[in-house]
């Protein structure tokens, strides 16, 4: 941190007068700008960039920086070693603590809490009730909201929806133009992206990946092969059933295509997806 005070080269001669001094105070952000000038907020001691807003309501904490072009207003709070920069805007009662970071065209509003490690930057939002904390980003054009809750490691991007009672956390990563909502939980390594939908309370857990124009609104039927590859089915916007291996996409007769005899874990493969037919059945019925 670096402060520097400047005062007019009349100031002996003011003083001496009774007269008043103006006092241009500028703050160094480390942001690479160098020193600029600023103020410390009545309301917490934090420090603004005069280039910045901050509502007089809002509290500001005596670590937390605010500068570039953001807008802190109503009645949140910015607490910790917090910062928001950029064009970045905390708004309503909405609460950014500890080491995060709100930068770029991002918004964190509503009564949303944002803490920890956090980063949240492009044109991302987080709103509502949501908490996101750990060492999270949420980055793209994401939104996060409702009761929405998205901690440890875990990625949101892109043109990603994220709301209701919806749990990312782990390492997951939910991104493209998916959409997530209900009360799901996707976890441990788990991917969610393309247009893919996960709604009710499926679950979506460690190494499984769901893309394409799936529609899930149960626990994916999850079958491994010997060679740690998993195999799950799922229902797609089209109403067609498919088979997700890794990076493969296929319908059940493209599979059998794929994994033909002439492929070395042909019948492996071929006990998997009769098995993963039958399970997925039963679990439409139950």
């Amino acid at each position: 941190m670096k402060i520097v005070t400047e005062t007019s080269a009349a100031e002996g001669l003011e003083s001496l007068l009774g007269q008043n001094v103006t006092m241009n105070i500028t703050y160094d952000f480390n942001d690479g700008n160098g020193p600029v000038p600023a103020h410390q907020h009545p309301n917490g001691g934090g420090w603004v960039a005069d280039t910045s807003t901050v509502d007089e309501k809002a509290f500001l904490g005596p670590d937390a920086q605010v500068y570039g072009n953001a807008l802190v207003y109503g009645n949140a709070q910015v607490l910790g070693n917090a910062q928001v920069y950029g064009n970045a805007q905390v708004l309503g009662n909405a609460q950014v603590s500890g080491n995060v970071q709100v930068l770029g065209n991002a918004r964190v509003y509503g009564n949303a809490q944002v803490s920890g490690n956090a980063l949240v930057y492009d044109y991302a939002q987080v709103s509502g009730n949501v908490q996101a904390f750990g060492n999270v980003q949420v980055f793209g054009n994401a939104r996060v909201y409702g009761n929405a809750r998205v901690y440890g490691k875990a990625q949101v991007s892109g043109n990603v929806q994220v709301f209701d009672n919806t749990k990312v956390y782990g390492t997951a990563r939910v991104y493209g133009n998916a959409q997530v909502s209900g009360n799901v939980q996707v976890f441990g390594n788990a991917k969610v992206y393309g247009t893919a939908q996960v709604s009710d309370y499926a679950q979506v857990s460690v190494n499984v990946q769901v893309f394409g124009n799936a529609k899930v609104t149960k626990t994916p039927v999850r079958v491994p092969r010997s060679d740690g590859h998993e195999f799950i089915i799922v229902p797609c916007a089209d109403n067609v059933d498919r088979i997700i291996a890794g990076c493969k996409y296929f319908t059940y007769e493209e599979a059998y295509n794929h994994w033909d005899k002439e492929h070395p874990k042909y019948e492996e493969t071929t006990i998997i997806l009769e098995a993963l037919k039958k399970l997925y059945e039963l679990q439409k019925s139950s």
